[in-house]
């Protein structure tokens, strides 16, 4: 079940919770009987994982917020990596 959110001319946001894909475009106040119009919101991305909710979450903060550095990063360390095939050895290398 998904919460749809529909929008009353006179009260204002109405909640309603329907299966996926089946909500229909207008849905009836509770408070004055009048037909509101569904309104298109963003996802429940709540319910994630945390390393996704981190990235939104950075990601987000970033368009308002970006970080100030006074220095680029330093370069990664080449690592070692694993042995080279013995017929690819002799060629050359980045």
């Amino acid at each position: 079940m998904a919460l749809y959110v529909y929008r009353c001319g006179a009260d204002g946001p109405v909640e309603e919770r329907h299966p996926i894909g089946s909500a229909p475009a207008t849905a009836r106040c509770p408070t004055c009987g009048e037909q509101s119009p569904r309104v298109i919101t963003a996802p429940m991305l709540g319910l994630a994982d945390r390393g996704r909710m981190g990235l939104i979450d950075r990601t987000t903060a970033t368009a308002h917020e970006p970080r100030v550095v006074s220095a680029p990063p330093p370069r990664p360390l080449r690592p070692g990596g694993p042995p080279l095939h013995p017929a690819t050895r002799g060629l050359p290398r980045p």
